[in-house]
């Protein structure tokens, strides 16, 4: 699976997650070939991109899990939407509370791993499925730590509200790509307000204030070179985790999406910034390396995971495309520091070969 800018997609090219319209109705389903038409719906919705499968890939299983939790994002964003204008149009919520608790209800008690499955999203929509995803994360990372329902019900909150001043960036500077530090400041300024506005909005409920202003501090000191971390209160901490594991892993018009591993390690090897311990819960609460996964290791040998490992996640067993051997990772007596790089960024490695010139060729 890769993803495509909608730029580069070409007719013929196979659809690796289905496409809905504004309104949540299925209009493309999986492994439907892009047509003409197909290529102008995405252009028309003003999606960023799309996840292509590629030529040699079978379609993935899709577990009645996967399908609920598509069906839930398709759904929810258009209610977190109207939430987060009406809070920008009259100072207060409508709405919050409950749509918090029916996340807690459908993602804060899950017993078992999900696949956390990234949504298609357009400049229109980006902040509202980055905010419900976000909570989500927070639902399942602050099940597997414990917190008390209150607790637990406004970190939601505070993940649905934490990007709101952005809702209030013009256009004109959010579109633009080179942004100079006047800019970026310019951008700071709207954030800070959003802020300021979750305050308001929720005068009466001084925890989800908390957390979204010590979330948004945190990144600021970070970039001042401060650690912070511990200074956070425990959804603040969560917080910060669940926004950047969305962030990484999500389709952007200004990078590349990361690989969920790649993802994983850049949250464990900064934990003067992301919490250990909600890492940690992250972990406990999403699927990173699936049996069946096709693998790159450290030392540069490519295979299929044939076992995952719940202690330790990127030291699954493996079974090496090279010479067919079993690697168990887990064993560090024998493997060293030996563990998953990354998932395979292709998986087709055939050449790509011009017919029509071999023709000619053979004219």
């Amino acid at each position: 699976m890769q993803f495509i800018k909608t730029e580069d997609l070409k007719i013929g090219m196979r659809l690796a997650k289905p496409i809905y319209n504004k309104k949540g109705v299925l209009l493309y389903e999986r492994d439907s070939k892009l047509t003409t038409q197909g290529i102008a719906s995405v252009k028309n919705f003003g999606l960023i991109g799309i996840y292509i499968l590629e030529p040699a890939e079978p379609l993935p299983p899709m577990t009645s899990d996967d399908i609920a939790f598509e069906r839930f994002q398709a759904v929810a964003v258009f209610t977190i939407a109207d939430e987060l204008q009406y809070i920008l149009q009259h100072g207060r919520q409508s709405k919050m509370v409950p749509f918090a608790e029916n996340i807690l209800k459908e993602y804060g008690r899950l017993s078992h791993k999900i696949n956390f499955v990234q949504n298609l999203r357009s400049k229109e929509d980006f902040i509202y499925k980055h905010s419900l995803n976000v909570a989500i994360l927070c639902a399942m990372i602050g099940h597997k730590m414990g917190l008390r329902f209150e607790e637990h019900r406004d970190l939601i909150i505070a993940a649905l509200i934490h990007d709101i001043g952005k809702l209030n960036i013009p256009k004109s500077l959010l579109d633009k790509t080179d942004r100079t530090p006047e800019d970026k400041y310019e951008m700071k300024r709207f954030e800070k307000d959003g802020v300021r506005l979750s305050e308001d909005a929720f005068a009466a409920t001084p925890n989800i204030k908390r957390m979204v202003s010590q979330a948004f501090s945190e990144y600021d000191a970070f970039e001042r070179g401060e650690k912070t971390v511990s200074k956070l209160v425990l959804g603040s901490r969560i917080l910060v985790v669940a926004n950047d594991y969305d962030k990484l892993t999500a389709m952007s018009n200004y990078m590349e999406p990361k690989s969920e591993i790649a993802t994983l390690k850049h949250l464990i090897n900064h934990p003067e910034m992301y919490d250990p311990q909600a890492v940690d819960a992250l972990i406990q609460s999403v699927n990173f390396l699936s049996n069946g996964c096709c693998v790159e290791l450290s030392n540069g040998e490519k295979g299929l995971v044939v076992q995952a490992n719940d202690e330790d996640v990127l030291r699954p067993m493996v079974l090496c495309f090279s010479d067919n051997s079993i690697v168990n990772l887990a064993q560090k007596g024998l493997y060293g520091d030996l563990e998953v790089k990354d998932i395979m960024k292709t998986l087709d490695n055939r050449y790509v070969m011009d017919m029509s010139t071999i023709d000619k060729l053979n004219a």
